[in-house]
C-alpha cells in the first residue's frame, strides 16, 4: 500500500470527512532534503471534516499528527489545510 493511501484511510476513518485529498509532492522536492528516489517523502492533505469545527488550527495539526501516529515518522514532511 502506497502511503498516501494509508494517509487517506486513516483519516477517513478517524474524522469522517467530507473532503479529502492526499496528494504526494515529493517530485516537487527533487534535490531538497528528505527526498527520496521513488518519491512518498513529502505530502500535502487538504482536509474538512465537521470535527474540527470547534478546534483552534493547532489542535487540528495535532489532531492529525496523532492519528497518524507512525507513519508520521516515516515521511519527510507534511502539509495541512484542515477546515471544519
Amino acid at each position: 500500500m502506497q502511503i498516501a493511501d494509508e494517509i487517506h484511510a486513516v483519516l477517513t476513518s478517524a474524522f469522517q470527512p467530507t473532503r479529502l485529498q492526499v496528494t504526494d509532492e515529493s517530485e516537487k522536492h527533487r534535490g531538497h532534503a528528505g527526498y527520496r528516489e521513488g518519491g512518498e517523502s513529502h505530502f500535502q492533505v487538504d482536509m474538512a471534516a465537521q470535527a474540527f469545527g470547534p478546534m483552534s488550527r493547532l489542535e487540528r495539526h495535532r489532531a492529525v499528527h496523532a492519528a497518524l501516529g507512525p507513519i508520521v515518522a516515516r515521511i519527510h514532511a507534511l502539509g495541512l489545510t484542515i477546515s471544519g
